[in-house]
Order: structure tokens, then sequence, then C-alpha cells
């Protein structure tokens, strides 16, 4: 069942297998994320779920709440389904073999990778982000055209745009568009943070089911909110992800309540959001 008839790729989703013996735990900040231990999902049912919400392909990011670092699951889920996965690799930067890894996990396929700097086993905002330890694996990145998919904070915002002067041609994708705070409604006062990253090329922006709720929350509406986030980035740096199934609603409904939200928008705007931009992003998925 399609919900629209335009092409839809998730930017933002996850698997997560049931078999914790072949696939050990081991969460980030040391406790396991409630939606991992209540949902896993294998790549079979992630599929079957994007074929009942008409969703053509995926990006499967890593979970970091339930495997941390080691992102095996995810590297043989797309291994068995390379035509319609591509994956993001979680990475510690400081790790002195973390250049290493990165080469690792590419050779499995992995097409992007994610930093995780806040979440629900890890509260806060970490203060790693610009440490001149790390610069290496920016560089490798840049030099390699691999996205970085980044899981943060507005807090993390001065931190992060000290790497974005240094690696100007790095692409950063910002989960949950940072968290901002846009219950207030506008013209959106306290998430003006969010909208000064719009003078930085290389920042892009995830529009997932966080956004989506809170644009219906408090004084925000959608009718204020998504025009002038499209207004101020541009279509073009921006994308939507479920986070299926770490939110908890089906994956065609998620898909409905975004499109719902997102009808405000020229029909142009919505397919560059529901797919141009990631295709931008990770070519493979063209």
């Amino acid at each position: 069942m399609s919900l629209t008839n335009m092409k839809v790729i998730d930017t933002h989703c996850h698997v997560v297998s049931p078999d914790r013996v072949r696939y050990p735990l081991a969460p980030i900040g040391g406790k396991q994320s409630d939606w991992s231990s209540e949902r896993p999902t294998t790549p079979e049912q992630l599929l079957a779920a994007m074929d009942a919400a008409g969703v053509n392909k995926a990006v499967v990011v890593q979970a970091s709440t339930a495997y941390g670092h080691d992102s095996s699951y995810l590297a043989d889920s797309l291994a068995r389904f390379p035509e319609r996965f591509t994956g993001v690799f979680s990475l510690d930067p400081l790790e002195p073999d973390a250049l290493a890894k990165m080469d690792h996990w590419k050779s499995r396929g992995m097409t992007g990778m994610r930093v995780f700097t806040t979440g629900s086993t890890m509260p806060g905002q970490q203060t790693w982000l610009d440490d001149e330890r790390a610069f290496p694996v920016w560089e490798k990145a840049e030099r390699e055209h691999l996205p970085i998919a980044v899981q943060m904070t507005q807090d993390g915002i001065p931190l992060l745009l000290k790497i974005v002067a240094k690696f100007p041609a790095l692409n950063f994708l910002l989960d949950h568009l940072a968290r901002p705070v846009i219950t207030d409604g506008a013209p959106y006062a306290k998430a003006a943070g969010l909208f000064e990253l719009a003078k930085y090329p290389s920042i892009y922006m995830k529009i997932t089911s966080r956004t989506v709720e809170h644009s219906q929350s408090g004084q925000a509406t959608p009718q204020t909110f998504f025009p002038k986030l499209v207004e101020t980035f541009g279509a073009a740096r921006l994308m939507w992800g479920s986070n299926f199934p770490a939110h908890d609603d089906t994956l065609p409904n998620i898909l409905k309540e975004t499109l719902h939200v997102l009808a405000r928008l020229s029909t142009a705007d919505q397919a560059m959001i529901l797919s141009g931009t990631a295709e931008t992003l990770y070519p493979t998925l063209k």
C-alpha cells in the first residue's frame, strides 16, 4: 500500500535482533533503551513495514542504545537486502583504532557514520565533539565523502560549529533537528539556534517523528513551523526519517502523520524532503 505517489526514502530507522547470543547487547551508556528491548525488529520486519507504508528504500542507522559501536547486525542485514537498504555505522572518534573501524564498516557496505553524544541511555550533552583527537576521523570522512549523522542537543551546537569551520566540506546530518524546543510557536524564538545553522551549507536536518509531534504541540503548528524551516534551510537540506521502531507506532501511521504536517509545502519541496535529499547524501539509494 502506498500512501503517496512520491518516492519515499526513510533516512532514520533501526534493526535489532531478538538473538542476543549471536548479537550481544553493548548499549552506549550501559543501559539498553526500552524500545530496543520491547520492539526488536529484524530486517524482514522492517521491509514488511516499509512495504505496508509504501517506503521504497531506507537508511538503516545503527541502534546505538542496543549495540553501541558494534554494527555487526546492521552489516549482516545490509548484506541480505542491499537493493533496499544502506547503512550508517556508529563510531567513537576518540578510539585509537577509529580509522581502521571506519574502513571495516565501509567494507561491509555502510555509506554513512553516526556519532552519539546524547540520548535515552546517555542524558546530557557530551563535550568531546571538538576534541582534537577526533580530527583524523573528521578529515577521513571529509575526504571520503562520508556523511556524519549526529545525535545531539542544542547545547552541542558551539562544539559542532568548531568542526564545521575546520572541515567545511564534511556533511553533518542532525538527528531530530538537534532536538530544538519549538512548542513556544511562531516565531520560534526558543529554536533560534536551530535556524542560525542555515548559514552553514554542510549542515543538514532530519525531520523525524519527534519533529512531527512537537510541531503540533503547545503553540506550534505545522502551518507556521514547516514553511519557516523550508524557507530558512531549503528543502534540499531537509530529509525525513521515521525513527521506526524507536518511535512507538506503525510505519504507515508515522508516514501518514508526516505527510499531514508537510501538506502545506509545495509538491517539489515534499519530494525533496521525502527522497531527493537522501539520494544526494546516499547515492546508492538512487
